[in-house]
């Protein structure tokens, strides 16, 4: 009975202890922020709220990124009925730009020692070329005032609505300025700075969180950690939205439909070259991208095809890679997007696209207007010997076979002939006059 009643005594306390025990879903953020981050936010909220979590940790390491994909992520949050803590780790990690914007939406922001946030002044893609200008100063448009007037107004109320420093998140976006994590506190930028995830947790302990108007107490103490996996849908659209994976999808689509063009029938170019035009098509949809940059890599393209077919002494193979490099640097804002195509990947595609179409296309071609070996083509101007004479023609000998032929002017034996007609397996012959 002793025995029983203990059992049953550290069952009610298991029992108990789980049910106080509890669970924040972390979320990893690193590198640009894109579709597939906002994709991966909205489907880990909808998780932790499934799994009645006691709060959603964003582990947060950005340079930057797509307006509209951050907005996506800060509706998740600022919607959200649980709270949301967004931690800028490890050391060395940043919350540039969009990053920014998310600190400023979530419940309490934290940060680890080393760490910075801010330039946050939004840029777009194409900057208009027209300008308001007077004798001596010249200012910016009003599409980039009205862009930057409503990032102040964005990252204001965000900071009204979680009672952070507003007058740094306007110079964060009209001035472009930056703090460290130390410098954050002091300001009243952000909420903790803790050295790890244990550090955050133990300051997190008991604090309490304005949702809704509600007050909610966060229990932190002894909570298990459980890290939200991506499906491989947002790893695959995490992949092809990297401006350097776009970039090489975009030019195997080019050279593969151009082969399959140039060599009809080669099939496989052809299906690479489709596929990888739609993946392109695809991840160009997701993510802005230069028309000038485009068009400049098909100019190139174009200029180097035409340095095969045109004596232009090397001008316009040279063009067309100046053209191609400034078009693969133009295509994707790095600034815009957080990163762009790597410099060395530019090169390296440059060079192997003049290569390829200096060398392999002159092949392609000069094979095509090489002399035919083979065939009823090869028999006709060739020289054969006639080694016999009957009633219905002659015998002659040629490459090493012995044929039927005709001649309409009559031949000798040993009299070498030239093939002018091949009917069939006879030979229509003439006499090599000497």
């Amino acid at each position: 009975m002793k025995r029983l009643l203990i059992l049953t005594l550290l069952l009610f306390l298991s029992v108990e202890l789980l049910a106080n025990t509890s669970t924040i879903i972390k979320l990893q953020i690193q590198g640009a922020i894109g579709p597939a981050g906002s994709s991966y936010i909205k489907e880990g909220m909808a998780y932790a709220a499934g799994q009645n979590a006691q709060a959603v940790l964003i582990e947060l390491d950005t340079p930057g990124g797509l307006s509209t994909s951050m907005r996506e992520m800060i509706q998740e949050i600022t919607n959200s009925s649980i709270p949301v803590i967004t931690y800028v780790y490890p050391k060395g990690a940043h919350a540039a730009s969009a990053g920014t914007y998310l600190l400023y939406a979530s419940h309490i922001a934290a940060m680890a020692p080393a760490t910075n946030l801010g330039a946050a002044t939004p840029v777009r893609l194409m900057p208009s070329s027209a300008k308001i200008e007077d004798s001596n100063t010249s200012t910016t448009s009003t599409l980039e005032k009205k862009a930057v007037n409503d990032a102040i107004a964005y990252i204001k109320s965000l900071a009204e609505l979680n009672d952070r420093n507003v007058t740094w998140a306007i110079s964060a976006v009209k001035e472009s300025k930056s703090l460290s994590a130390e410098d954050a506190l002091k300001y009243g930028v952000i909420d903790i700075v803790a050295e790890d995830i244990k550090e955050l947790l133990d300051k997190l302990q008991g604090k309490i969180v304005v949702i809704s108007g509600k007050n909610i107490t966060l229990k932190t103490e002894g909570a298990i950690i459980e890290l939200y996996e991506a499906d491989w849908k947002t790893r695959f659209l995490s992949i092809i939205t990297n401006p350097n994976i776009a970039y090489i999808f975009l030019l195997l689509a080019i050279y593969g439909i151009f082969f399959e063009l140039m060599n009809p029938g080669a099939i496989i170019p052809g299906v690479i070259g489709t596929i990888s035009g739609v993946i392109a098509l695809y991840a160009l949809n997701m993510i802005p991208f230069n028309y000038a940059g485009l068009l400049l890599i098909l100019l190139g393209i174009v200029f180097m095809i035409s340095e095969v077919f045109i004596a232009g002494f090397g001008i316009l193979g040279i063009g067309g890679v100046i053209s191609f490099a400034f078009g693969s640097f133009l295509l994707f804002d790095a600034d815009t997007l957080g990163s762009s195509v790597s410099i060395p990947l530019i090169i390296a595609f440059s060079v192997s696209s003049l290569a390829f179409f200096i060398l392999v296309v002159r092949l392609f071609v000069s094979s095509r207007s090489a002399k035919v070996v083979s065939g009823e083509e090869e028999m006709i101007g060739t020289t054969a010997e006639v080694i016999k004479s009957n009633d219905s023609g002659y015998l002659v000998h040629c490459h090493g076979e012995t044929w039927s032929a005709t001649s309409e002017t009559k031949l000798s034996v040993g009299q070498s002939v030239q093939v002018v007609e091949l009917s069939g397996l006879i030979l229509k012959v003439k006499p090599i006059e000497e």
